[in-house]
């Protein structure tokens, strides 16, 4: 049982009862994902399209390579985000909750008996250990990519750009007490101006350059690997920038919904998006050679004319701000679910909602990840170095999930293999493609997501190993409760009361209880043994939540089973 508590007690009468919990209309969750959920990759324009051409291996500035990039940022999203993440991953949701571990409690359900089902259960925990090195690049290059608009601005500035992205770090994660609830009522209705401003300037240059339209063909896609063979396989890593935060929606699925965050991703987010990149790829054709040199170095300010590049940086500032939320949010979700599944420490958690149950913070990560982001932005010094560090975690994480969708498909869904397969081997090509490209910037970065996910692995997996040979070690040594219930009851004075003792196992006599015999030579009239048995569903229905059991001369045994999400509190 995690060291739970709510931020301020909920009613007993809202306790939800075997569905997720949601009670707020469907538009305002909508308006609330757009604040918090969607920000990670609403503000990726910002410098995927830039690194691409600018990045480690430059492209030439021309209408092929531009409609080429284009086509793939395209695609990608639609591939990636819209089909393989928004359309069927959402579907493989844990009662309403999303995430690698939720799709591995999903399927553990139906495999874990299988000759290989503990592979699926280590590529779920190993793609949640690669999401913790994802949420804390995410936070530093996406504030740093903003505030260095300043320098277009005025050059002078650089020297302010770190200390101003630091400071506007440590107050988000300051911030993140109030919840995501309060957080997103907040920070909905920047965004919701963010996605506009964005549109509006992207819409504007494909109206003076209509030609752009033509990257909605595929074949300009896959032209561009014609045409460069390799270095198109390379600019595979900037591309995917693009797409970067598809891993964090369906962690945050829990804490809005699947149909609010589809609501909200199809209607507003997403036209939004390629509105901009367009824009900025119909800016770079539209310009002359040496003018298209200087706006790609920074494509997405150059989108505005020079008296409204200022404001823009700002709200670009604050947007980027409010997108590190988003993988902020996926962490607390996921360390959440691992706690409860046996894989991380119990940790204080707190319930930050009266009435959406996946709402909650959890100091500890808040902090620690706090403290690694402070270290990143010190040490890349600037967006461009940081993205060769980004996206391999995501790109991993996104690979194992289409494992993981695979055995969903086959042994829960049961798809026919000759169905499924296709489907595997589409999403297999372009996530791999995708990873296999990020491979590349190792050297240059990418080692560090790498490194945290190892270590955060290696203690995930230690801990649950350990945990799970503990309590084999002391099952078998456990003493049958119906011989100590009839043993005890003539050899140790009785005295008023209840007493309640833990249990971790639901039979055999737990150690605290033979020390109490031990030490005090007394047995309560009532003896209480509980255990606290979390399953992997958010939530467990009140009627199944509790049983009690009369072993007679005293003694009762206890069970209080509770969902992931679910306050340890018994009707």
């Amino acid at each position: 049982m995690s060291d739970t508590a709510p931020a301020k007690a909920a009613p007993a009468h809202q306790a939800p009862s075997g569905g997720h919990g949601h009670s707020a209309s469907k538009s305002a969750l909508a308006v609330g994902a757009i604040g918090v959920v969607f920000g990670d990759i609403g503000t990726s324009p910002l410098y995927a399209f830039r690194e691409t051409f600018v990045g480690p291996h430059p492209l030439a500035l021309d209408t092929p390579h531009v409609l080429g990039v284009i086509s793939l940022i395209f695609w990608s999203m639609t591939l990636v985000v819209s089909i393989q993440y928004v359309s069927i991953l959402m579907r493989a949701d844990n009662k309403g909750q999303g995430g690698s571990l939720a799709l591995v409690a999903l399927i553990s359900r139906s495999i874990t008996k299988t000759k290989y089902g503990w592979v699926a259960i280590l590529l779920g925990v190993f793609a949640t250990s690669l999401f913790y090195g994802d949420s804390m690049i995410t936070p530093a290059i996406s504030v740093l990519s903003a505030v260095e608009g300043l320098t277009v601005v005025d050059q002078g500035l650089e020297q302010y750009v770190i200390p101003i992205a630091l400071a506007l770090l440590v107050f988000l994660f300051v911030l993140q007490k109030r919840g995501t609830a309060k957080v997103g009522a907040l920070f909905a209705p920047v965004m919701i101006v963010y996605f506009t401003v964005i549109a509006g300037m992207g819409s504007w240059q494909i109206i003076n350059t209509p030609e752009i339209l033509w990257a909605l063909n595929p074949y300009y896609a896959i032209n561009f690997f014609v045409i460069d063979g390799w270095l198109a396989f390379l600019a595979l890593g900037s591309v995917v920038l693009a797409v970067t935060g598809s891993e964090a929606l369906y962690s945050d699925m829990g804490h809005f919904g699947r149909g609010p965050m589809r609501l909200s991703w199809f209607g507003f987010v997403m036209p939004c998006l390629l509105l901009n990149y367009f824009g900025q790829g119909a800016m770079i054709i539209g310009l002359p050679a040496e003018q298209a040199a200087e706006a790609i170095q920074s494509p997405f300010f150059f989108l505005a004319s020079e008296e409204y590049r200022l404001p823009l940086v700002f709200l670009a500032t604050i947007a980027t701000f409010i997108a590190s939320q988003a993988v902020i949010s996926g962490a607390f979700s996921i360390t959440h679910q691992a706690i409860q599944m046996g894989y991380i420490p119990r940790l204080k958690t707190l319930h930050t909602s009266e009435t959406e149950g996946g709402q909650i913070y959890i100091p500890f990560i808040n902090w620690a990840l706090m403290v690694a982001v402070i270290i990143l932005v010190l040490t890349f010094q600037n967006s461009s170095n940081l993205a060769s560090a980004y996206g391999i975690a995501v790109t991993g994480a996104v690979t194992i999930d289409t494992l993981l969708m695979a055995v969903l498909f086959v042994g829960v869904w049961k798809w026919k293999w000759w169905y499924a397969l296709p489907v595997v081997l589409l999403f297999l090509i372009v996530d791999g493609a995708y990873f296999a490209a990020n491979l590349t910037k190792v050297p240059e970065g990418g080692w560090f997501p790498l490194m945290v996910g190892f270590i955060a692995f290696l203690l995930l997996t230690t801990w649950a190993r350990g945990r799970k040979l503990m309590r084999e070690r002391m099952s078998e040594h456990a003493l049958p409760m119906e011989i100590f219930a009839k043993s005890a009851k003539n050899s140790a004075l009785r005295v008023p009361g209840t007493a309640i003792f833990m249990a971790s196992a639901s039979s055999g006599v737990p150690s605290a209880l033979l020390h109490n015999i031990k030490h005090n030579k007394v047995l309560h009239e009532r003896v209480v043994i509980l255990t606290v048995d979390i399953q992997d569903v958010p939530y467990v229905d009140p009627e199944k939540r509790c049983e009690f059991t009369d072993m007679g001369d005293g003694f009762y045994r206890a069970v209080l089973h509770l969902g992931l999400w679910k306050r340890p509190t018994c009707p």
